[in-house]
């Protein structure tokens, strides 16, 4: 490690000075909002809450890179972890390939932000020059991290890509894989994305939110920074422990962590509240930056046809048009969000394997596993739902 810096491993959010930390993510002065996943309220209420605990397998190991006179210039979010849960980058396959072969795949290392899969830097460095060299200093804090610790891996996940590509060159083995995100290509009004769609796929999506709302008696309600109560909370609670309880056994996030960034990060969310007869009966919780919506959780209490389409889908579209915004990203997989006009993006990571077997056995599987995703990425463009060229507004064309 250069004489320059020197790394230190916090145990908890609560060891870091959160305005530190939000200099590394919001380094500008001019108003600008950063990816909100990294803000040290967020960290920090996934912490205090009891969601991301050593308890429930994420032991807090945030790697902070301190210059000679002791002040912050790097960060990495980093959790020592004995499961693979709440990653959505999946190595269970490796994991199981290690222990088969007498070996000990958990505990390992998770650099993210739990439950949340969505891009953002993960190498928090000072803005400047050498920041390059500060990412460096953390990917080799990390894998003399990994070895302290003698754990058989260290993971980086949803990394941009030129973080990732440094990490390539560190000697981290490189992953890929693919989500659906809508880009606003510089739209006025919904209705100006739905012109550039073909006339099929337009009149599909037409009927999808006449059935959504029209038919139902449904309407929508945005609701942010005071709006957000605890009343509010309660209910879509409610929301998120239904569909939680049903895709992973046990939702991931308590009740207390919603207070807690409702208390302190109530103007980056978003609820997109469905009421029928007066009452919340669906929702989804967006966050958002100074760019991008990021559609996270989703729930109900009744059943209607669309109402997921329109409430996770066409709400963000419409609050990102109206709000100026370049994407929405809409969580991981799903390839039914094609047809509603998110397209697939490559989303990256990388990997630091200690066991020579399993680290080339892994080179090879990534290898392939690129290609194979690339391959995909291609042919799903090739069937999005918008205009092809030379094909004017007014088409009939039976567009697939």
């Amino acid at each position: 490690m250069s004489t320059e810096f020197r790394i230190r491993v916090a145990s908890s959010m609560d060891e870091i000075e959160a305005s530190s930390w939000d200099r590394l993510v919001e380094p500008t002065q001019n108003g600008s909002q950063g990816n909100p996943f990294l803000l040290h309220a967020f960290l920090s209420a996934l912490e205090t809450s009891g969601s991301a605990t050593a308890r429930t397998g994420w032991l807090a190991q945030h790697l902070i890179l301190e210059d000679e006179a002791g002040n912050i210039s790097g960060a990495l979010p980093c959790y020592l972890k004995n499961h693979s849960q709440g990653e959505y980058v999946f190595d269970h396959g490796w994991a199981d390939a290690l222990e088969r072969a007498g070996g000990r795949y958990y505990p390992k290392l998770q650099c993210s932000v739990p439950f949340t899969p969505a891009t953002g830097p993960r190498l928090l460095v000072k803005a400047g020059d050498g920041e390059d060299v500060r990412r460096n200093a953390l990917l080799q804090g990390l894998t003399l991290l990994a070895e302290r610790h003698g754990v058989s891996s260290a993971h980086i996940t949803f990394m941009p890509e030129n973080e990732w590509k440094l990490a390539g060159e560190a000697g981290f083995l490189l992953r890929t894989d693919q989500q659906f995100h809508w880009q606003n290509d510089g739209y006025k009004t919904f209705e100006d994305f739905l012109a550039s769609l073909s006339s099929r796929k337009r009149k599909n999506m037409r009927k999808e939110r006449e059935t959504a709302l029209g038919q139902s008696g449904i309407t929508i309600d945005w609701l942010t920074g005071s709006d957000l109560t605890e009343a509010i909370w309660d209910r879509f609670f409610q929301f998120y422990t239904d569909t939680g309880s049903r895709k992973w056994g046990r939702p991931y996030l308590t009740r207390e962590f919603y207070s807690r960034i409702g208390e302190t990060m109530s103007d980056r969310i978003i609820l997109m509240m469905a009421r029928r007869n007066g009452q919340y009966v669906a929702g989804a919780i967006n966050f958002r930056s100074s760019t991008a919506l990021y559609g996270r959780h989703w729930g109900c209490v009744e059943d209607h046809p669309c109402l997921h389409f329109e409430v996770c889908y066409y709400q963000a579209i419409e609050y990102a048009i109206q709000n100026g915004m370049e994407r929405v990203e809409a969580g991981a997989q799903g390839a039914h969000k094609l047809a509603r006009g998110y397209l697939p993006r490559i989303t990256r990571s990388a990997h630091w394997i200690g066991h020579p077997g399993l680290r080339n056995a892994v080179a090879d599987y990534l290898e392939d596993e690129r290609q194979h995703v690339e391959m995909e990425n291609q042919a799903l463009r090739e069937h999005a739902p918008f205009r092809k060229p030379g094909q004017n507004g007014n088409s009939t064309q039976d567009d697939e």
